[in-house]
């Protein structure tokens, strides 16, 4: 008779989750995956997919602008809230499906109940008080929307409620420097609301290049999105059919919506991590090893609840990880560096590698290049959009430690700058190939004059 009920058990139906018990259960383990909301986690329900949607809904705007230069004429444009946010939600559903049949194709039994750990190797479900027990047990339950403590804060959105609005209003405010945030303001603004970015820092997208935060912030203010930097939200009231906002600035806002995008958090409240002895950090996190293993033997974790890079495919390739070093006897540990990201805002921004200010700190001497052009698609156009394009190369053997975009296509265009760096090329590899013309991404292997340091390095 079995010792436990499972081999594995997974607290949590996202991306990571998911990989890690079907992989699991395809080698032959007896698993089971409990999830207190939809199956698909963050990414597919409310995160990257549905806002991915939301992105290219919002860019036909100025792509009806765009045509005109190329000689169309554009008269029966009229876009539809309702029928974007149903369709991205039937998408959402369909997708939410196929994640849920493939758990069952590979033998997981899925609980649709929330599980809280009550022991090393014992978990309780909330709903139906069912005490279950497994060998291990996976932590994967994701990240949680931030929520300021202001007055008011209540009357506010956050990106979980953003995709099932009853209608757009004529002005929305978004409040946050990150990614999220950035997103959100760039759908709003170009399904036609008045949209004001309200953050408390300087220059949106701490963490990134310089010179990217700068042109960032430039277009933004360029479209036609007002930029509030170096401001906080005091407080929200009702009025009327929507809200009056107050500002640390002094300024007094009415809007129809606002929106905070300031930040995600661990997921870690309620799982009795403390009472079974699962160490945490100081910012909520479980804290685990290379293995994705926590200071319980019994328990690991993966993805954003580890806040190492709370990125969809870090948590995939850690559930992978995770699976090889566990039970295929193959230790595996993911590697944290060099890993692509991108922005889906305007300008979308797509960055791998380090910094200047991250490549001077750890390496000294640099080499900068860099350059900023309208794409030729703008020019007929009359699209004043810029695009940024700058390589950060050490100077003592020619590595190129970092890529940074800014414009069109950005994103599409770092994936695969992200494997030369990866795989470590110099940066006379990348001028040896012959660019491809007439294209944007040419300029990354045409970049020949050395740059200036950035003004803020």
């Amino acid at each position: 008779m079995a010792r436990y009920d499972y081999d594995l058990f997974t607290i949590g139906a996202g991306s990571g989750g998911v990989r890690a018990s079907r992989l699991t259960a395809m080698g032959g383990a007896r698993v089971a995956v409990a999830e207190e909301d939809r199956i698909g986690g963050t990414c597919v329900i409310r995160g990257c997919i549905p806002k991915k949607l939301f992105v290219y809904a919002s860019e036909y705007a100025q792509g009806f602008k765009d045509a005109v230069g190329f000689g169309w004429t554009v008269e029966w444009a009229r876009f539809d809230w309702a029928t974007l946010r149903d369709n991205v939600q039937a998408e959402v559903s369909r997708l939410s499906g196929i994640y849920a049949a493939n758990l069952e194709k590979a033998g997981v039994e899925t609980i649709p109940d929330r599980a809280e750990i009550v022991g090393p190797n014992t978990v309780r479900l909330a709903a139906s008080g069912r005490t279950l027990t497994a060998e291990r047990i996976l932590v994967a339950t994701g990240g949680a929307v931030v929520r300021p403590d202001i007055k008011g804060a209540e009357y506010a959105i956050t990106s979980n409620e953003a995709f099932h609005l009853e209608r757009l209003p004529e002005r929305a405010i978004v409040v946050g420097g990150g990614y999220i945030a950035l997103e959100f303001a760039h759908v709003f603004h170009g399904l036609g609301v008045h949209t004001t970015l309200v953050h408390r820092g300087q220059m949106v997208l701490r963490g990134f290049d310089e010179d990217v935060r700068g042109h960032v912030q430039a277009e933004m203010k360029r479209s036609g999105i007002d930029v509030l930097t170096e401001t906080m939200i005091t407080e929200i009231a009702p009025a009327g059919d929507g809200y009056v906002v107050k500002l640390s600035n002094g300024q007094v806002l009415e809007t129809g919506l606002v929106m905070f995008a300031i930040g995600r958090m661990p997921n870690t409240d309620g799982l009795g991590l403390e009472e079974v002895g699962v160490r945490r950090t100081d910012v909520g996190a479980i804290a685990v090893d290379q293995w994705s293993q926590t200071s319980v033997p019994s328990i690991f974790a993966i993805g954003d609840v580890t806040n190492r890079v709370n990125l969809t495919p870090v948590a995939i390739r850690e559930a992978v990880a995770f699976h090889r070093t566990v039970y295929q006897g193959i230790p595996t540990a993911m590697d944290h560096t060099q890993i692509p990201t991108a922005v889906f805002g305007l300008p979308q921004v797509g960055v791998v590698g380090l910094t200047e200010t991250e490549a001077r700190i750890r390496f000294g001497p640099v080499d900068i290049y860099k350059t900023s052009f309208r794409p030729m698609k703008h020019i007929l156009a009359k699209n004043e959009e810029r695009m940024l394009m700058k390589l950060v190369v050490r100077a003592s053997d020619d590595v190129v430690l970092g890529v940074h975009l800014a414009g069109p296509d950005a994103p599409e265009m770092i994936q695969l700058a992200a494997i030369a760096v990866k795989a470590g090329l110099t940066k006379s590899q990348w001028d040896d190939t012959v660019a491809l013309h007439p294209t944007a991404a040419e300029e990354l292997v045409l970049l020949k004059e050395k740059a200036e340091p950035s003004a803020a390095v």
